[in-house]
Formats: C-alpha cells, sequence, structure tokens
C-alpha cells in the first residue's frame, strides 16, 4: 500500500508532503554505479575507441611536433650554409697570410669572446626558466642595463690602456666595436630563442657568413695581410649580424623596452631575483670558456712554431662546426624545454643529451677521420700535418660542442654551483696538463681531449639526475611583485 501511494503520488508529481517533483526520470542508485564502472573500464573493454582517443592525442600534437622538427632543420641548413660559405674566405685568407697572423688573431677572437660572455652578466639564461612574457620584458630590460653600463666600463678600462701604451689604440677601438656587436647578439640571440624566432637566429648567421669573408679580403688587399685587417672584419661582421638581427626584431623588442615598462623597483627586485645569474652561471660560463680557450695560452710560447700556427688554424676550423652545433641545438632545446616543467622536462632533458652526445661524436669522429685521410694532400706546403693536428683535438671540440647545449639546460636546474665546480675542475686539470707537459705536442693535444670528454660526461650525469623544475616554476623564495613587473 505504501509503495503504491508513493508510485500514485510520483505520477502525480507531488512528494508525500506536497511539494513538486521533476518530471525528469529518476536514475536508480545502483544503475549510476553501474554506468559509472562502465566508463572506468571503457579503455580496456573498448580497445577501439582508446585507440581513436590516442590517436586524437597525436593528432592535436603533431603539429607542435613537426613546427619544431621543421624549424630545427632549417636553423640547421641555415647555419650549415652560412658557415660553407664563409670557408671559402678563411681558405683563401690562410693562403694569402702567413701562419703567425692567425696565431694573433685566434688570441684576439679568444680574448673578444671571453669578454663578451659577461656583457649580460648570463641574465640572458633567465629568458628560458618562465613562459611568462611579462617576465621576459623584466628580464630582457635588465640584461639591456646590464650590458650598456658593462660596455661603458670596458671603453673606460681600454682607453687607460691604450693611453698608457699597453694595447695600441686601433685594436682598442676595434675590440670595443667586437664586444659590443657581440653583446647586442647574444641579448637578441637570446630573445629570438625564447620567442621562437629560429628563421632570424638562422638568418642573421647567414648574414655574418656574407658579409664577413668578403670585408677581411677587402681589407687584406688594401692593408695587406695583417692580423689587423682580421680583427676589423671579425667586427663589421658582427656589427651587420646584430644591425640585421636588431631590424628582424624590432617590433618584438619595442613591446619589451616600452618606456611605461621602466621601473627602478622592478629592475632592483629582478637583479635581487635572478642574484644567481652572476653569481653562479657567469663564472660557469666564463671557466667552461677558459677550458676551451687554454689551448691558445700555449701558442705563445710554443717551442715548435709551426704546430703552434697548425693548432690556431685547427682551432679555427674545428671552431665552426662547434658554433654550428650549438648554434643549431642550443636554441631549439632551451625552447622546448621551457614549454615543461618537472618530470617531463626532465625526460626531455635526458633523451636530449643522449640525442647530443651521439651527433657530436659522429660529427667531429667524421670530421677526424676525413681530414687524416686527406692530410697527405697537404704534403710539401706550410700546412703539411694540419691534417693529423686537426683529428687530434676533434675530441677536444667535441666534448666542447656538446657542452655548450648541456650547460644552457643546466641553467634551467636549481643547482647553479654545480657548474661552477665541474668546470673549475676541468680547467684545473688542463692548465696542470699544460703545465705538466711544459711544451705543445701531440700528446698534450690527446690528453686534453680526454679531458674535454670526461667534463661533457660528467654535465651529462648531472644533467640526467638533477634537472627538474626551474626555479620560476619550482618556486625559489625570491618571487618578484606583481607591480614590480
Amino acid at each position: 500500500m505504501i509503495g503504491a501511494a508513493d508510485r500514485s503520488s510520483s505520477a502525480a508529481g507531488t512528494d508525500p508532503d506536497g511539494e513538486t517533483l521533476s518530471d525528469d526520470p529518476v536514475v536508480d542508485v545502483d544503475m549510476a554505479a553501474h554506468v559509472a564502472m562502465e566508463r572506468a573500464l571503457l579503455p580496456p573493454s573498448r580497445p577501439a575507441m582508446a585507440l581513436a582517443a590516442g590517436r586524437r592525442f597525436v593528432a592535436a600534437r603533431a603539429p607542435l611536433l613537426r613546427s619544431s622538427l621543421g624549424s630545427a632543420i632549417l636553423l640547421g641548413l641555415r647555419f650549415i650554409q652560412a658557415r660553407l660559405i664563409s670557408v671559402w674566405g678563411l681558405i683563401i685568407a690562410a693562403a694569402l697570410c702567413p701562419p703567425f697572423v692567425f696565431a694573433a688573431f685566434a688570441v684576439f677572437s679568444a680574448a673578444v669572446n671571453f669578454v663578451s660572455i659577461a656583457t649580460l652578466l648570463r641574465l640572458e639564461a633567465v629568458f628560458f626558466q618562465s613562459r611568462d612574457r611579462v617576465r621576459l620584458g623584466l628580464a630582457f630590460r635588465l640584461a639591456s642595463v646590464v650590458g650598456v653600463g658593462f660596455l661603458g666600463a670596458s671603453a673606460l678600462i681600454l682607453a687607460v690602456l691604450a693611453f698608457i701604451g699597453w694595447v695600441a689604440p686601433a685594436v682598442a677601438f676595434i675590440f670595443l666595436i667586437s664586444l659590443a656587436a657581440r653583446a647586442v647578439l647574444r641579448l637578441l640571440w637570446a630573445e629570438a630563442t625564447a620567442e621562437g624566432d629560429f628563421r632570424a637566429i638562422g638568418n642573421s648567421n647567414l648574414v655574418q657568413a656574407l658579409v664577413q669573408p668578403a670585408i677581411m679580403l677587402i681589407l687584406i688587399w688594401i692593408f695587406g695581410p695583417k692580423a689587423l685587417a682580421l680583427f676589423l672584419a671579425d667586427a663589421l661582421g658582427n656589427v651587420l649580424a646584430a644591425g640585421y638581427l636588431l631590424r628582424r626584431r624590432a617590433s618584438s623588442v619595442r613591446a619589451l623596452v616600452a618606456p611605461a615598462l621602466w621601473s627602478w623597483r622592478g629592475l632592483a627586485e629582478a637583479a635581487w631575483r635572478w642574484r644567481d645569474a652572476p653569481r653562479a652561471l657567469l663564472p660557469a660560463a666564463l671557466l667552461a670558456y677558459g677550458f676551451a680557450i687554454a689551448p691558445v695560452l700555449m701558442l705563445p710560447y710554443a717551442a715548435n712554431t709551426l704546430l703552434a700556427a697548425h693548432v690556431a688554424l685547427s682551432m679555427r676550423l674545428l671552431d665552426m662546426p662547434t658554433q654550428m652545433f650549438g648554434t643549431v641545438s642550443v636554441p631549439v632545446v632551451l625552447n622546448r624545454l621551457r614549454s615543461y616543467a618537472g618530470p617531463r622536462r626532465r625526460l626531455w632533458g635526458r633523451l636530449m643529451a643522449l640525442a647530443l652526445i651521439a651527433a657530436a661524436a659522429l660529427v667531429f669522429g667524421a670530421i677526424a677521420f676525413v681530414l687524416a685521410l686527406g692530410d697527405p694532400l697537404l704534403a710539401g706546403t706550410q700546412w703539411a700535418g694540419l691534417g693529423m693536428v686537426i683529428a687530434l683535438m676533434a675530441p677536444f671540440y667535441a666534448g666542447i660542442a656538446v657542452l655548450g647545449p648541456l650547460q644552457e639546460m643546466a641553467t634551467l636546474s636549481r643547482r647553479p654551483l654545480w657548474q661552477v665546480a665541474v668546470n673549475g675542475m676541468a680547467l684545473a686539470a688542463i692548465v696542470a696538463v699544460m703545465l705538466c707537459a711544459n711544451s705543445l705536442s701531440p700528446a698534450l693535444l690527446e690528453t686534453i681531449g680526454l679531458i674535454s670528454i670526461l667534463r661533457t660526461l660528467l654535465h651529462t650525469l648531472f644533467i640526467w639526475l638533477h634537472l627538474g623544475e626551474a626555479p620560476d616554476q619550482a618556486g625559489d623564495g625570491f618571487a618578484v611583485s606583481r607591480a614590480a613587473l
């Protein structure tokens, strides 16, 4: 009777208390639980639908993967094209200039590259710690202010050195121009990498490769085969590349440095937040570059001047594939890791580290093999034996090539002092080996190559174990207020 009354009242649309009920059908609790269980068991019991969901997942991400791969390939092809174009100028200059000119240019290039690392105090590394464009703008403005101040101090120091006669005024002026151009390139390359504009990076290298060899040959024709002609060609090539990149990224840069965005409070808080860049990342980068140019320090004191010239030219030639490797891999790696965090960043970091090692072994192994076989072609010339020297130095530069992207990847970790320790130990080891050898020799070149490979393996181990969330994403305790941003 009670059940019949209930059904009668439900059919009438009222409950026993007289309240109106919905006319919608009522689903029994047991039926709802059964439906929930069916949905939970759907993937194993409905493989066709699970496969369709997987296809939709891949299809949604395929355009991004194709875009990233296409950008990487395009950047690589443009940089390879640029370096192949510049090779002819280097070969002609090698034929026109005596060996000691290349030794002098190697010292100049090493010095200006070393100093250029410090122009931004490595603040460009923080561009990749967050996907927030507001924070990118703040970092860009802070790096710009630091760069202007550094160049001003460098100009004053060079003027003093030129006045007291330690440096020729022309060399000091060219050094400053080359340093300023490299600082602009470093800043704009980092900004373009963070924004994924790989085409601009590739084109700037292409511009430099087109104009720098031509300028070098013109200056050699005007001034003769002198080191000053090579210094000036290097400076002008970097200036033109920086000018192109600035024009290409003008709209983006204007949005980052608009007058309304500047704030002394924001810059001060940003400097405090990212203080690890000059405190840890900069020393690590300087030590790494000091390791890379350590063989240059022995060139002026080598007993065998011909071997010193061969090493100088080998360093110049191997520097091209090293730069190609870094310029192609670093933007793609950092842009990809910037979009990940936590376990996904760790997984991609491990895969990328292994891929970089394999690629470097293939590239520099092929270079060593081909040039060692082609060494007899140089018999009877002043460059006889150059192929074997390049083959001996290939492991050294292979380690440097891989270390570039690995070191940039390590800036996304929360242990910045690791890089300082590893690079410091490697530099101390290579200096100790050179002091013990007391002369430039093939055995010394083999030893420094082994040290370079061991250093790269240590960085790879660090990436494998410790690369995780960036400080900006994990929370580093030094938050910048939104008003300051």
